[in-house]
């Protein structure tokens, strides 16, 4: 909820700092809507795995029998269903009060689909790399926000290029080949980086 709560505030204040001209919401609008919805995504990944790292859970999980991989992609799921999913569905109503057509609507959830899952992914790769550590906060957000500037400028890069009447295709298709990237390569980096954060 403090999630959701921080990504209806963030594109609720903009139009209130910047005016309300419509040309000028139409454009910022879907940056704007993209900003928010990677910062918020940001502010849940801290907990993805310290709660189970502090109470021993994490170390049990990593000594069964299961695959490290397949519980890590249950955890990263579960991350993406609780905050990119949400994100995502309310992207239309958040764009509705920047005047976005209905076009440019449906490219931005497409984009957001493609996007927040590719967030959670190296996210998750960040969240457990800094796991335990000293200042873990802020070496998250200093392993994590540079990841995540490629989604950004692609994500909004694929609403705005339906906005001025360009294809978006390539934007999705670096997207959608980046969640394949990532779907592939974390789940083992991350099951890396939690076993050297137990040792």
């Amino acid at each position: 909820m403090l999630t959701l709560a921080f990504y209806l505030l963030v594109a609720a204040l903009f139009p209130l700092a910047i005016g309300t001209e419509p040309p000028l919401l139409a454009r910022i609008g879907p940056g704007v809507i993209w900003v928010g919805a990677l910062l918020a995504a940001f502010l849940s990944l801290p907990s993805l795995f310290s709660t189970d790292f502090a109470d021993g859970t994490l170390e049990q999980m990593v000594l069964s029998p299961h695959p490290i991989a397949g519980w890590v992609c249950g955890k990263v799921a579960a991350h993406w269903l609780s905050s990119g999913l949400p994100l995502t569905l309310l992207a239309p109503l958040l764009g509705l009060q920047y005047g976005l057509p209905t076009d440019v609507l449906a490219m931005l959830v497409a984009a957001l689909a493609l996007g927040t899952p590719i967030l959670s992914l190296l996210g998750g790769a960040c969240a457990a790399l800094a796991l335990g550590a000293r200042g873990g906060g802020m070496l998250l957000a200093l392993l994590a926000l540079p990841l995540f500037v490629p989604v950004l400028v692609f994500g909004a890069g694929a609403a705005e290029a339906q906005s001025a009447g360009l294809s978006a295709a390539p934007h999705l298709s670096l997207l959608g080949a980046g969640l394949i990237l990532a779907a592939m390569a974390t789940p083992f980096a991350i099951g890396t980086a939690l076993r050297i954060a137990l040792d």
